[in-house]
C-alpha cells in the first residue's frame, strides 16, 4: 500500500518505481538557454521526407508540388548589392547587336510570315550574345521590330521606371529598300 507522508507526496512502495518528473524546458529569456530553445524549434520544423507515393491521376507537375510542400523551406540571408560589379557598357553591346542584325538580314526580303519567326530568333540570339558580356544581376528586355517601307511615318515610344545611374538601353537598326529592322535592348539592374 502507498503511504502518504508529510506534504502530500506519494511514497513509492517496494514494487513501484518512484514517479518520474518531467524536466521543465528552460526559459527563452535566459542567455544560456536561448540556443537550446532555438535548436529544439529547428529540430521540430525540419522533415526528412525522401519519397511521397503519388496518386495515379496526378500529373507530373502536381507530383513535384506535393513533394516540395512536404519539405521545410530554407531561408537564406539577403545579399543586397546596391551597385553592379560591372556597369552595362552600351557602346560595346550596340556594336555587337548591329553586327548580328547586318549578318542575319543582309539578303532577306520583306515577308511578314517569315519575319514573325525571324524576330523571335533574332531576339534569342541577341539575348545570348548580351549575356556573354557577363553583366551580373542585370535583366534584359529585347524587342525586335520589322517595319515595311510603304511611304508611311512611324513613331516608337517606350517608357520605363529605372535607376538612371545603372540602367541603360541600346538601339540598333538595319535598313534595306523594303523594310527597316530595329532592335532595342533594355538593361535593368536588379539589386
Amino acid at each position: 500500500m502507498e503511504k502518504r507522508g508529510g506534504g502530500g507526496k506519494v511514497a513509492a512502495g517496494p514494487d513501484k518505481p518512484p514517479p518520474l518528473r518531467k524536466e521543465r524546458r528552460p526559459s527563452m529569456f535566459d542567455k544560456e538557454a536561448y540556443a537550446q530553445v532555438l535548436r529544439e524549434r529547428l529540430r521540430e520544423s525540419f522533415h526528412s521526407v525522401q519519397y511521397v507515393e503519388p496518386l495515379f491521376h496526378d500529373s507530373i507537375s502536381d507530383r513535384g508540388k506535393a513533394w516540395k510542400s512536404t519539405l521545410a523551406r530554407l531561408k537564406f540571408a539577403s545579399l543586397y548589392r546596391m551597385e553592379p560589379l560591372k556597369k552595362f557598357q552600351a557602346h560595346s553591346v550596340e556594336t555587337k547587336v548591329q553586327q548580328i542584325l547586318s549578318e542575319s538580314l543582309k539578303d532577306v526580303k520583306y515577308d511578314d510570315k517569315v519575319f514573325s519567326h525571324l524576330s523571335l530568333e533574332l531576339a534569342d540570339r541577341i539575348l545570348l550574345v548580351v549575356k556573354e558580356f557577363g553583366y551580373h544581376r542585370y535583366k534584359f528586355i529585347i524587342k525586335v521590330l520589322f517595319i515595311q517601307k510603304t511611304g508611311q511615318a512611324i513613331n516608337i515610344a517606350s517608357r520605363c521606371i529605372w535607376d538612371v545611374a545603372w540602367d541603360s538601353w541600346v538601339a540598333a537598326k538595319h535598313e534595306t529598300e523594303t523594310y527597316l529592322a530595329l532592335a532595342l535592348v533594355f538593361a535593368l539592374y536588379c539589386e
